[in-house]
């Protein structure tokens, strides 16, 4: 009984991803992308956990598929998490742009203390 409805649910997700393919020749900014995503995903869990597709899945995968949307968000907040402290730890410094800078500005303090300003 599960394969079948597997089944069933595998050419419903793929009718459904490739009526999206053919929405791709609108250009949509980021946000709409992710907020597109987030619809789908969101629409397709509550579908599955209100039994809106008339699908009997069985208690284990109703008990994985309740907190699936807490379980993504800690997932996606890590991976957030892990991104940031990759780019900050691999972060390479300008030294050559650090020096132009600071002559640039004794530069400029030299030139404001010529006209009478004092630090």
């Amino acid at each position: 009984k599960c394969a079948g409805s597997g089944r069933r649910l595998s050419r419903l997700c793929l009718s459904f991803l490739s009526s999206l393919l053919s929405l791709s020749v609108v250009a949509m900014t980021k946000l709409a992308q992710w907020l597109w995503g987030l619809a789908i995903l969101g629409s397709t869990w509550a579908a599955l956990t209100m039994g809106a597709l008339g699908l009997e899945l069985p208690s284990s995968c109703q008990e994985v598929l309740w907190p699936l949307p807490a379980y993504l968000l800690v997932s996606a907040g890590c991976y957030a998490l892990g991104t940031v402290g990759y780019r900050v730890a691999t972060f390479h410094d300008c030294e050559d742009a650090a020096r132009e800078l600071q002559n640039q500005i004794q530069e400029a303090r030299a030139d404001l203390a010529r006209k009478g300003l004092r630090f």
